[in-house]
C-alpha cells in the first residue's frame, strides 16, 4: 500500500494512492461521513503504531468507499492537491547512517569503516516531494544530494534483535540527505551540515513492509537535471536493514515514526573531478524501486 500525507482544500489529510489512477483516497473524510470505524487518526503518524491492524483499516475503508454511491466524492486527482511530506515532523532527530555502501566510502576517500558511522538530522529539517527548498548560498557553496533508501520505524523498541528487526518496521519511503560539504567539514561533525531548512526531502509516498519484503535487492537512481549521478542497489549496502535496526537501537530506544537514513550510494557531487555541487535553478530526482520518484526544486 502506498500512503502519503496531502493539503486539500486547506486541510490536511492522508490516505493511499488509488490503484491504476492518479488519485488519493481521502480517508478522514471517508471516515467521518460513512462511519465505517469506532474512530479512526486524522494523521499518518498517529496509525503507525498499529502495524498491520492500520492498514487492514484502511483497506476496510477504502472498500466503504468504493461500494458507496459516492466513491468519486472521496477521491482526490494528484493535480488537485498539495502534496505533504508523509511524516512531517518525527519523533526525534532523523537518524543517519554514514558510509554504508563501500563504493561512496570510496569516493569519499577512504575504505568502509569497520563501526558503524551514525548521525542525525534535526526533525525540522524535512520537507515534501516536489517541494521548492533554498540552496542555501548564503551558507554554503557545497550543498550536495544523496538518494537513499529511508526505513519508518512501526513500533517501539530497545535492543531488538537482528531476526526481530523486520517486526518493528511500517514502511519505507524515499530520503534526500541534503548535506553542506564545507559546513559539515569546518565544524568536523554532521548535524550543522545536514540540518538546514528543507534538506530532509521525504516522499513521496510511505509503501507499507507487506509490498516490499525484499529490501535488499532495490534500485536506487539520482537524477540532477536528468542526467544521472547514482546508479546503486541496496544489495550493496555494507549493512542491511535489520542489522542497522538491531545495532542503533542496542543504544537508541526507537519510537513509531523514526526515520533511518540507510545510506547512499556512489555518485554524490563531491565525488567527481571537479566536484559536482548543487545550485539554485537544480532539480534533483531520486527513485527507488517499487517506491516512486522523490521530486525536489533548488532555489
Amino acid at each position: 500500500m502506498k500512503l502519503l500525507s496531502f493539503r486539500y482544500e486547506g486541510k490536511e489529510r492522508f490516505g493511499p494512492k488509488v490503484k491504476k489512477e492518479e488519485a488519493v483516497w481521502d480517508l478522514v473524510a471517508i471516515q467521518k461521513q460513512l462511519e465505517v470505524l469506532p474512530a479512526f487518526p486524522e494523521q499518518l503518524i498517529e496509525g503507525i503504531p498499529q502495524g498491520m491492524e492500520f492498514v487492514e483499516q484502511i483497506r476496510k475503508l477504502t472498500e466503504a468507499a468504493v461500494q458507496s454511491d459516492r466513491s468519486e466524492e472521496f477521491k482526490h486527482s494528484f493535480s488537485k492537491i498539495e502534496w505533504l511530506a508523509p511524516i512531517s515532523r518525527t519523533p526525534k532527530n532523523i537518524i543517519g547512517i554514514g558510509k554504508n555502501y563501500a563504493d561512496h566510502a570510496q569516493e569519499m576517500g577512504g575504505e568502509a569503516p569497520v563501526d558503524l558511522v551514525v548521525f542525525t538530522k534535526s526533525s525540522t529539517c524535512i520537507s515534501a516531494d516536489n517541494e521548492t527548498v533554498s540552496a542555501h548560498s548564503d551558507v554554503t557553496d557545497s550543498y550536495d544530494y544523496e538518494g537513499e533508501l529511508a526505513v519508518v520505524i512501526g513500533k517501539a523498541g530497545h535492543k531488538i534483535p537482528k531476526q526481530l528487526a523486520y517486526d518493528y518496521v511500517f514502511g519505507y519511503t524515499i530520503a534526500n540527505d541534503l548535506t553542506a560539504r564545507d559546513v559539515q567539514e569546518k565544524h568536523q561533525q554532521y548535524f550543522l551540515g545536514k540540518s538546514l531548512a528543507g534538506s530532509c526531502p521525504l516522499g513521496p509516498y510511505i509503501v507499507t513492509k507487506d509490498e516490499i519484503p525484499q529490501a535488499q535487492n532495490l534500485s536506487i537512481v539520482t537524477k540532477v537535471n536528468d542526467e544521472i549521478r547514482q546508479n546503486g542497489n541496496t544489495e550493496h549496502m555494507v549493512r542491511r536493514v535489520d542489522e542497522l535496526i538491531a545495532e542503533v537501537s542496542t543504544y537508541v530506544a526507537l519510537e513509531p515514526g523514526d526515520i533511518i537514513l540507510t545510506g547512499t550510494p556512489a555518485g554524490v557531487g563531491k565525488g567527481f573531478t571537479p566536484p559536482k555541487f548543487l545550485k539554485a535553478g537544480d532539480t534533483v530526482k531520486v527513485s527507488i524501486e517499487s517506491i516512486g520518484t522523490l521530486v525536489t526544486h533548488l532555489s
